[in-house]
Formats: structure tokens, sequence, C-alpha cells
């Protein structure tokens, strides 16, 4: 066995073929072997790539001899990645302890791996990382991988193209710079004009609006702002409250139809109204059922508002009647920490109790909730697009076109806003095995793209996924990656495979929600368990086969965008002169 061993090892350092795998990656362990490559092993107790010294190699060989010991049981304290490498760990013990692949490992654990693919670049030896041919993630992904940095990329998005941003990713801000802390503030209070509005023409029956009730529930849910006792007698609102909504409305659109241009307009949310005495009746007709009574004239008044809104603002589409917003800190992943709320003093109030020190640690964003999304019998999902970017200068990316389902566990309704009816992410839906929003969803709650498309065929709108949903979805993560290119890290040889997260309204329009950096490939569903390692095979036939195979098969991927090369001869010996006079006033 060491004979065959080390020819093995002579023939693999000769074609380059030496790769190491940090993380719970067994498919592209197992698809390297397949084609001839040896594998350097982690050490499992450093947790860190490093590059041995040769003469070590002798020892190892003596101490083949000894068992390997198991990792030490899992800490609970310890994050999700950490864990996952730990099961990676215990599984890589498992299969391959006693095969000729753990003794190919310490004969080339003097070599510099020619191919990484890791969970974490922080794992890898600084010194050693440059000297790796091909890996699998990029450096400096906040700008497009966190919550605050998508937000502030996004914002530079006209500089790019002339693409309205506000057409595909909801309104989102950071509430740790005060400059955006207002703007929300005075865009939940614009919103929050415009849903009273929408309440004031809801009619149940011949009942006005405000009389009508949430959904009732077998079991006392989890509730944002629970409904009172309907037997309690509620006083009406100020008279005044519709004219106010009207008139912070008509002053909205003469600033986006730029009527105040010639004159000095304040923000129509500084001026007009006491905003703390509206949000308190909007409140009580918006959660409490407060009787809201309206005139023909000012029905039609309300009416007409809208319809001129609707023509300047992309997003009312996506906004209901309660003026629901989601509370995310920055740089966490899983949907941890996210919160669902539709008062502005709670968003404030979460947001600021993590402030002080660690501010930029736990960095919080606020983005507007689609109030109307797409759902599938009465649930809420998202979906999971995966796309490959093999290069940054000059950009280079693919679209994979297989995708997948996530599915919330209990029916969706606004006036419930826990986690099991509104974050689709598999890591809290777990929480929820017991429960099933529909017996016609999987247990597991995952659908292929496929399952989706034969559904969107049922509705009759089969034509969506191609004309609507699949374009909306290619467009977002090129403009987002547009933006943040200039920030990303970038070296050759590296590529990374991303996840990004979707939601579709009712309108079938895709809404880029974040973009994932390493997204998961542990199997949680069957289909996931087949899509995953398709999409990882896939990504080796483009990264590896393609390179001496020009023609070969590349799976599910397609050439989504390639930048043509551009020239960079004008920034050597430039000089630049500005020339002019001073005005001087008159």
């Amino acid at each position: 066995r060491l004979k065959k061993a080390r020819l093995l090892v002579e023939k693999a350092i000769k074609e380059k073929k030496i790769f190491a795998v940090q993380g719970p990656y067994p498919i592209i362990r197992h698809l390297l072997r397949a084609r001839g490559w040896v594998e350097r092993k982690v050490p499992r107790k450093s947790r860190q790539l490093k590059q041995q010294p040769g003469n070590q190699k002798k020892q190892q060989l003596e101490k083949r001899a000894e068992p390997l010991q198991h990792p030490l049981p899992r800490d609970q304290n310890k994050g999700e990645t950490e864990d996952e490498d730990k099961s990676e760990d215990e599984e890589q013990c498992s299969v391959d302890s006693n095969d000729i692949h753990d003794l190919m490992s310490i004969l080339v654990q003097d070599q510099v791996p020619n191919f990484l693919w890791t969970i974490r670049l922080g794992n890898i030896d600084q010194e050693l990382l440059p000297r790796i041919e091909m890996v699998n993630r990029f450096p400096r992904l906040n700008a497009l991988c966190t919550k605050e940095g998508l937000c502030q990329s996004l914002q530079n998005l006209p500089w790019f193209e002339q693409v309205d941003l506000n057409t595909f990713f909801p309104r989102c801000y950071r509430l740790g710079l005060m400059g955006e802390q207002e703007a929300f503030i005075e865009d939940f209070r614009l919103t929050a004009a415009r849903s009273l509005l929408k309440l004031a023409l809801k009619k149940v029956g011949d009942r006005p609006v405000g009389t009508e009730q949430p959904p009732k529930s077998d079991k006392v849910p989890v509730m944002s702002h629970p409904m009172p006792s309907t037997a309690r007698l509620r006083s009406p609102p100020y008279p005044q409250l519709v004219e106010e909504a009207l008139e912070v409305c008509e002053q909205h659109l003469g600033v986006l139809e730029h009527q105040d241009i010639d004159r000095d307009t304040p923000s129509p949310c500084r001026t007009c109204i006491a905003w703390d005495r509206f949000l308190r009746e909007y409140y009580r007709v918006a959660h409490e059922g407060t009787m809201l009574m309206l005139s023909k004239e000012q029905r039609e008044q309300c009416q007409d508002v809208l319809r001129r809104l609707e023509e300047q603002l992309p997003q009312l589409g996506i906004e209901g009647k309660l003026n629901v917003w989601i509370l995310k800190p920055s740089a966490k992943s899983r949907g941890r920490g996210i919160v669902c709320t539709s008062r502005l003093e709670e968003v404030l109030e979460l947001s600021q109790r993590y402030t002080g020190s660690s501010a930029r640690v736990c960095e919080w964003v606020v983005q507007k909730y689609v109030e109307r999304p797409l759902t599938i019998f009465d649930t809420k999902f998202d979906i999971r697009q995966w796309f490959l970017v093999t290069d940054w200068k000059p950009l280079t990316v693919w679209f994979y076109r297989d995708c997948y389902l996530r599915f919330c566990s209990r029916p969706f309704s606004l006036y419930h806003l826990e986690p099991a009816r509104h974050l689709c992410n598999v890591a809290v839906q777990k929480r929820y095995k017991t429960q099933q929003p529909d017996p016609r969803l999987p247990p597991d709650k995952i659908w292929s793209n496929t399952q989706f498309q034969a559904h969107l065929a049922q509705l009759g709108r089969a034509d969506a996924w191609r004309r609507v949903i699949v374009p909306g979805m290619k467009a977002a993560i090129l403009n987002a990656l547009r933006c943040a290119r200039d920030q990303v890290g970038f070296r050759k040889g590296s590529f990374e495979l991303f996840g990004a997260d979707f939601l579709i309204g009712k309108d079938f329009q895709p809404w880029l929600l974040e973009i994932n950096s390493c997204p998961t490939m542990s199997p949680s569903s069957v289909v996931t368990r087949r899509l995953c390692a398709n999409v990882q095979r896939d990504t080796l036939r483009l990264v590896l086969d393609r390179k001496d195979n020009p023609t070969c098969s590349i799976g599910a991927f397609e050439l989504l965008y390639k930048e043509a090369p551009v020239d960079s001869c004008l920034s050597v010996g430039l000089q630049l002169e500005v020339t002019g006079c001073a005005l001087k006033n008159p």
C-alpha cells in the first residue's frame, strides 16, 4: 500500500493535483479524488492549514499504526460554522481512517495545495494562502455579503446603471447612521399615511373599515401587537385623520413630481401634522380595529392620490396596510436576530439597545417588509439562487439554472409576526419540525424550481418563470455585483459560489433580500441533497475541467455576464489641470 500511495502522490505532485478541504464538503472531496487529486488533510486540532516542515513526514509515517482520535464532543457555545467544521472532521475520520487516502495525505503534508475549498479564509495560514493557485473564496466581501454592506453598495447603482434601485431591492436603511435613521423615520411616516388611505378604502361587506378582525387561530401565537377584545367600545379617531393623511400624500406627490423645485418646500414629514398623534391614531385603526368613516368625496380623493402615487413609487405594490418593517443585524446569517415589527418606536428601541462599543460589530439595518408576497397554499416562501463569480477584472458571472424554494412552517399572516410565518431560513424553520403549513407541501418544506414551475402552470402563469422571475433575478444579481466590485478583495485564481435570496411579489416580480457567501451545502431535504451535489459537481467542471477542455459540459451553469477588457494606459503619466476664474456676486 505504501508503494502504491507513493506512486499516486508522485503523479499528483507532477500534475499539480494536491488539494485541501476545510468544512463539510464530502462531495468536493469525492469529486476531486475521482479526478486523481490527492488531499492534504487539514489538522483537526489546530483548525488551521499551515506549511509543514519536510522532516515531519517520517515522524507521521512512524505514527501511522496509531489509531486516529476522534474530535472532542461538540461545544454548544461555539458558532454554527465551527460546529460544521467539527462534523466534517467526524465524517472524515469515519470514512477515511483506514484507506489509502489517509496515507497519501501524510505523504503530501509538506506540499503546498494547488486547490483549496474552505468554509472561511481566516482558517488559512496567511503566509501559505498566496502560494495556493486556486481558492474558492474571495477576501473582503462585506460590501456584497453583509446586509449593511449591500444596502450601502446598492445606493451607488446610478453610477453604474440607469436602473431604479427601488424596482428590485426593498427600501433599506442603516440605523447606525443618523442621516439614514432620519430618512427611515420619514419613510415610516409616509408609508403610514399611504397605509391609512388604503385602510380607509377597504370594506368588509357593508361594514366600515376597521371593524374586520384578523383570522382566528387555534393556538395562542406570538404577536407583535395583539388585537384587543372586540367587546370593548372604541372611540373613533379624531375627524381630521384622513384629511391629514391626504395632505401628507399630496405634499409627497409634489416632491416626487418635482413641483417643489421653484419653491422652498420643507419635507412633508416635518410639517403639516403632529406625527406622534397621527401614528397613535393610525395604530388604532390598523391594529386595534378602530372604526373609520369616509365621505364619498374623501373616498374619491383617496383613490386618486393612491393612483398617482402608484405611478411614482415602484414599491407601492409590495406595501400592505399594516406598515410592517423587518429589522436585521448586519453581519449575521441564518435568520439570527431578525425581528418583524409594525411600530416605529419598536424599531428605534431595538436598534438603540445594541448601540455602544460594539455598534460596528452588530450594525442594524431596517428594510421594508414585502407585505404582499406571492404565497403557495397560503404559505410564504423564498428562493435560494446560486451564481458563480470566476473573475472580478473583467467581471465574469455564471448563473445556475436550478434553484430551490424554502417554505415557512405556518400560514402567512401579517397579524402574527413570529418567525414561523415570516422567516424562510432553513435554520429557523427546523425549530418548527412538528408544524406543517399545508398537507400539499412536503414535510421538509423545500421545493425545486421544477415543482414551482409546475405550480405556476396550474395557476395559468407558466410564462412567469421564464419571462419575469429569472430575468429579474439575473438583473438584480448583476446590479449588486457591479456596485460592490470595487470594494471586494481580488486575486487571480480565486472563484466563489454565492447564494442570493429572493422573495416573489404577487405580480411575480423578484425582490432581492440578501447575498450569502459560502452558502450551505448541507442537505436538509431530498431536493437540496440532489441540487447541492449537482452545483458542487458543476462548479468543479467550470473552474477545473474547463481549463483543459473549453468544450466540456458545465452542467446547469450558463454565462450571465463577461465584461469586455478595458485599457488602463490613461493612468500612466497623465497630467490633469483645471482652469477658470472665480464668479463674483453681482
